[in-house]
């Protein structure tokens, strides 16, 4: 049995490959969050789980199915990792609500009420006026509860991120942005809903991706960590995690999908510009899975407690799947 810290990345959208996986394994990864669907409809979203079978058919002594947390305690033991599903968008369940329960028990269990436009669920990050939840919106929040998909709103923003919070009777994740007192891009989140987010035992996971970080590829090391450990002392470390956002070795035809979707007949730059519509590179001391060691000593460095970046480095979303990834019970059920 081991009792070594569990490391979680909560959040990466890598166009995965055998190097993908040997890297992962390189780097120490117990459990890894996968994005299966931006704008893809629910038979589209199958055809990536069909994608992702064959992947643990063909290389299961690194990576397996993972839908509980057991699953990573059983990864630590075999020395694999367990990958978990999720949407950056509720595209899959189309406009029926029964397909929420569907899509848990093929294996879902992150779900986004908006990438960056507004939704039949919310107001995504990038609309000018922000309408909070939809009627649907309320109801699929209920059904996500009930049944164990965790409410995302990464993308969402600021008023039905805050509704999100409010009306979701279990707690819910931020799992792939940042603060915005130390990064003011459209996409991180104000202290405001971090207050909110952790005051109902929600999780915030950093995000590594380059427009999320004070000074792009060129963020330091020290100041992301510094960053994390200011967010502790105002937040609390237990509600605190890592999402990468991770997007190694996708063509920068990807970006112009997870922005575009079918909505636009033209580019929308969204987090990026006209002149850098790509991906960007990721900083120096984190460029792929074998980094993790670089965010574990940072960590440490600032004067957190081993407990605290034990945490943060995996134990805390850990937790959060334990307590979320199945049926609501007791008096809220």
């Amino acid at each position: 049995m081991t009792t070594r810290p569990p490391r979680i990345d909560n959040l990466q959208y890598c166009n995965v490959s055998p190097k993908t996986f040997e890297q992962i394994r390189a780097g120490g990864l117990d459990a890894v969050h996968v994005t299966i669907a931006y704008h893809e409809s629910f038979r589209e979203m199958v055809l990536r789980l069909e994608e992702w079978n064959r992947h643990f058919e063909r290389h299961p002594d690194l990576i397996f199915k993972g839908t509980t947390a057991e699953d990573v305690t059983r990864a630590q033991e075999s020395g694999r990792t367990a990958v978990f599903f999720g949407f950056q968008n509720p595209s899959p369940i189309e406009d029926d609500i029964g397909l929420i329960e569907i899509c848990h028990q093929l294996g879902v269990r992150f779900m986004q009420l908006t990438y960056n436009n507004q939704s039949l669920l919310a107001t995504g990050c990038y609309e000018e006026e922000d309408t909070g939840l939809t009627r649907f919106g309320k109801q699929a929040v209920a059904e996500m509860n009930r049944v164990g998909l965790v409410v995302d709103m990464s993308h969402s923003a600021e008023r039905s991120t805050l509704e999100a919070i409010d009306h979701s009777a279990r707690p819910i994740a931020i799992t792939h942005a940042n603060p915005d007192w130390w990064h003011p891009a459209r996409r991180n989140k104000s202290d405001a809903v971090l207050k909110a987010l952790t005051a109902r035992g929600g999780m915030l996971g950093f995000s590594l991706y380059p427009h999320h970080l004070a000074g792009g590829t060129g963020c330091t090391l020290e100041s992301f960590c510094q960053m994390v450990a200011e967010a502790a002392d105002r937040y609390g470390a237990e509600n605190l995690g890592i999402g990468t956002d991770l997007c190694q070795d996708q063509p920068d035809s990807v970006v112009e999908w997870m922005r575009v979707g079918r909505w636009s007949k033209v580019i929308d730059y969204g987090e990026g510009s006209a002149d850098n519509a790509g991906f960007p590179p990721m900083p120096g001391w984190f460029t792929d899975n074998r980094d993790w060691d670089n965010l574990d000593a940072g960590l440490r460095a600032t004067g957190l407690s081993d407990a605290e970046v034990d945490g943060i480095m995996g134990g805390n979303w850990l937790r959060f799947y334990a307590e979320n990834f199945g049926p609501l019970t007791g008096d809220a059920a």
